[in-house]
């Protein structure tokens, strides 16, 4: 599994404090434990207002990049401060993101071919409103940033589809019609990875750490290879380490046992 470290946002309120009030070792703290956790990438997400956002988003690259040389996925939805991130950080990172919506696809396909970065990409269009109503939109959407991104010469593999995990607390077949996504997904386009807010599944309801470790089998069961969550969550790393042992993809159980005598503290 590729883990996207979810926790430097801005939308988060304790992060927001942080970056509002310029606190530095806050920021230090989280992406650390992530880092040590085993993250793959540590999303940073200034979550401010456009007058601000591009100043704050560099506060928090400098800091993730002196704490850790973790890659950094990029987050935001302005392409002004996508290029100037991307000129910014150290290591190549991954973008989040793109959709179908022409406007967004013009903006950033060119940026992110230009640095070969990979880059997430969601099952939608948000020149349409709301969310997809049914799976053959999302594979529709997808289908149309794929061929936006291999135009640009970007490949397959540096994609991280996001089927668009839902609640099931608001729609019971939420997480069965997500599933089915993942596995059309893993069938269309076998290079790609296939990534997604797991704890998404949960929200509204209690005992979460529950619901979401077992969604986790279920999404990699169906395909899904990547995680966009928090890889400090020892009972997480639990269940993601036992389903690869259980499919077979743990040759003799070293990375098992290796993670069970660490205490599961590291993916």
């Amino acid at each position: 599994m590729i883990f996207i470290g979810e926790k430097i946002n801005g939308t988060r309120k304790a992060v927001k404090e942080a970056i509002l009030g310029r606190d530095e070792a806050f920021v230090r703290t989280v992406a650390g434990e992530q880092a040590d956790a085993g993250a793959d990438y540590l999303d940073v997400n200034a979550g401010t207002g456009p007058d601000r956002e591009l100043d704050d988003m560099r506060w928090l690259i400098d800091i993730v990049q002196d704490v850790t040389d973790v890659p950094i996925c990029i987050d935001s939805s302005s392409p002004q401060t996508l290029a100037a991130a991307l000129d910014h950080v150290g290591k190549t990172p991954l973008v989040n993101s793109v959709n179908a919506d022409p406007k967004r696809l013009d903006a950033f396909i060119p940026l992110i071919a230009q640095k070969g970065c990979p880059v997430i990409a969601l099952a939608l269009d948000e020149s349409h409103t709301g969310m997809p109503k049914d799976n053959a939109e999302r594979m529709d959407n997808i289908a149309r940033i794929v061929e936006a991104t291999r135009s640009a010469g970007i490949p397959d593999e540096r994609l991280f589809v996001d089927p668009l995990i839902m609640s099931v607390a608001t729609d019971q077949k939420a997480a069965v019609e997500v599933l089915e996504c993942i596995r059309s997904i893993r069938q269309t386009f076998p290079e790609a990875h296939i990534t997604g807010g797991l704890s998404n599944i949960s929200f509204g309801l209690p005992s979460r750490s529950v619901v979401n470790r077992t969604f986790l089998v279920l999404a990699m069961q169906a395909g899904m290879d990547s995680a966009v969550c928090n890889p400090a969550d020892v009972p997480f790393i639990e269940s993601m380490k036992a389903t690869d042992l259980l499919l077979g993809r743990d040759r003799f159980c070293r990375r098992y046992t290796t993670a069970a005598k660490d205490g599961f503290t590291k993916k």
